[in-house]
């Protein structure tokens, strides 16, 4: 999977450079705005990158979840910086996830502060055979790293139907609803379009047996940042997955017929055959 890679389609906005396949022809590669993290977009009422959450008053060098504000819902990283495994999945954790801000008395090394810090593992794009671009590691990940976030355009649901009601059957959806839920209650969903401002994660292909796996995270604002980290160790050369449907099941119409549009090409002995495509957005 390894071949010649070359550039920085971030132009130095991470902390290591993203590179592309080399021999791929500029007039293919898609047009659009690099950014690292998440910018409000149209129907967005709050922006992303304004620092509205408290931050603790903990003067240590690592906070410790029974005396720190920023982690009542307990500490999912360990020493190493690693995404705790449970016995849910990291997708479907069932207590939000907060990162010590801006505003936290606690030094840069607090262990609360994995997302933030932003890419660490150089990361490439590649053409692949048959489903376009897609990402992967120059880097051996240990399972539980974070890898990359999924980010672009933070847009309110209106917005959302609009743009993907506008699409054409040859026309990627790369908008992405992430839906919360704390116990029985909706706590709220979140849309990101990486189509024309967006980072490295709007080339991930979907795999219905993905090694990433997404978690909203919040740092500085109540807007979630979509952290994708590794669910298992990832070799060097191995293109990075997620599941687009956030693991849930294929959702199919009155008659049974599978409403998803798209052919899924992942390849994967467990792959349902379509796309994850989130209808609620169209009604």
């Amino acid at each position: 999977m390894i071949g010649l890679y070359g550039g920085d389609i971030s132009n130095a906005q991470e902390n290591v450079p993203v590179c592309v396949e080399k021999g791929a022809s500029d007039d293919s590669f898609p047009n659009f705005q690099y950014t690292p993290e998440n910018i409000q977009g149209v129907g967005c009422d709050v922006d992303p990158s304004e620092v509205t959450l408290p931050g603790c008053s903990c003067h240590s060098l690592s906070c410790e979840p029974l005396s720190c504000p920023c982690l009542r819902f307990g500490l999912v990283y360990t020493e190493g910086g690693l995404l705790e495994q449970r016995e849910e999945s990291a997708a479907s954790y069932s207590q939000p996830v907060f990162e010590c801000n801006a505003l936290c008395a606690c030094g840069e090394s607090c262990r609360s502060r994995v997302v933030q810090n932003g890419l660490q593992t150089r990361l490439c794009v590649f053409r692949t055979e048959n489903r376009g671009w897609g990402v992967v590691t120059l880097d051996a990940i240990k399972r539980g790293s974070f890898v990359c976030e999924y980010a672009g355009e933070v847009i309110g649901f209106e917005e959302a139907q609009r743009r993907q009601l506008s699409q054409t059957p040859e026309d990627k959806n790369y908008i992405i609803a992430v839906q919360e839920h704390g116990g029985s209650l909706r706590l709220g969903v979140t849309f990101v379009d990486p189509v024309a401002v967006g980072n490295v994660g709007r080339f991930l292909n979907h795999s219905c047996q993905p090694n990433l796996t997404m978690v909203p995270v919040r740092v500085h604002s109540l807007v979630p940042r979509l952290a994708l980290f590794s669910s298992r160790d990832i070799e060097p050369g191995e293109e990075l997955t997620f599941d687009y449907s956030g693991g849930r099941a294929p959702r199919t119409d009155a008659s049974g017929e599978d409403l998803q549009r798209k052919v899924c090409l992942c390849g994967a002995q467990n792959c349902s055959g379509f796309l994850p495509l989130d209808f609620s957005v169209l009604r």
